[in-house]
C-alpha cells in the first residue's frame, strides 16, 4: 500500500490493482496550488472548502461524506461520526477507517477533541494514523500526541498543519514532532506499508506535500 499526501488532510491511498482512496479533496481557496488527481472513492470528513472539493478529483469516484459501512472494489471503509462540540457550536466531523486486506488507514478529518477510550478500542488495530497536528479546527499538538497513545498506531502521519502559501492560521509540524520527542525526523514522498514489514515501535513519518 502506498499513501501520498498532497498537503492539508488530502491523501491518496493506492494498492496495485485494486481501488484508489482520496480523502478530503481541497479548494485552492486555502492557498495551496489546484488539485490534479484521479480517484475511484473520495471520502469527505465535513462540508469545508478545505476538505470537501470532490469535483477535483477525476474518474467519476464514489463519494463518501458520511458515517456508515462501505465495501467498494473489496475495500472496506467505516465512517464513524465524532462530533466536536464547542462551547458555542456542535461541529460535524467523520473520521474514516480503510482496510485493504487487513492493512488500516485511519484518516481523523478535522477531529478536534480526544475521544473516549472506549471509542479508540472499538477500531481495533491500526496501522496507519492520519491526523491533523497543527490546531485551527483540528487538534493542537499536545492532544494529537495523546490521541496517538490512545490508539496506538504502527505508522503515525501528521496532517493538517502550516505550510508556505496556506492561507489559513495553524502551527507547523516541529512542534508535534517535539511533543513526540522526536529527534531525527523521518521524511518521504511516499509512505509504502506492508503487512509484512510493520515496525515495532510506533514511527513518525512526515511526508513531503505533492504539490
Amino acid at each position: 500500500m502506498d499513501i501520498t499526501w498532497y498537503g492539508h488532510s488530502c491523501f491518496r491511498i493506492t494498492e496495485r490493482n485494486r481501488v484508489t482512496v482520496v480523502t478530503d479533496p481541497y479548494s485552492d481557496h486555502i492557498g495551496l496550488p489546484p488539485l490534479k488527481l484521479k480517484g475511484d472513492i473520495v471520502t469527505v470528513s465535513h462540508d469545508e472548502p478545505g476538505h470537501n472539493n470532490v469535483q477535483a478529483v477525476k474518474g467519476d469516484p464514489h463519494i463518501l461524506g458520511g458515517a456508515g459501512e462501505y465495501e467498494i472494489g473489496d475495500v472496506f471503509i467505516t465512517g464513524m461520526a465524532m462530533h466536536y462540540i464547542g462551547e458555542e457550536t456542535a461541529r460535524y466531523n467523520v473520521t474514516y477507517l480503510i482496510n485493504y486486506d487487513n492493512l488500516t488507514v485511519l484518516h481523523l478529518g478535522d477531529l478536534a477533541h480526544i475521544p473516549a477510550q472506549s471509542t479508540t478500542e472499538s477500531l481495533g488495530e491500526v496501522n496507519v494514523l492520519l491526523i491533523p497536528v497543527g490546531g485551527g479546527n483540528g487538534l493542537r499538538a499536545s492532544q494529537a500526541a495523546e490521541v496517538v497513545a490512545l490508539i496506538e498506531p504502527h505508522y503515525i502521519v501528521p496532517m493538517h498543519y502550516a505550510l508556505p502559501g496556506l492561507n489559513l492560521e495553524l502551527e507547523t509540524v516541529d512542534r508535534f514532532l517535539k511533543v513526540m520527542g522526536v529527534s531525527k525526523v523521518l521524511e518521504e514522498d511516499t509512505l509504502r506499508v506492508s503487512s509484512s514489514s510493520l515496525p515495532e515501535q510506533p514511527q513518525v513519518i512526515v511526508l513531503r506535500p505533492q504539490l
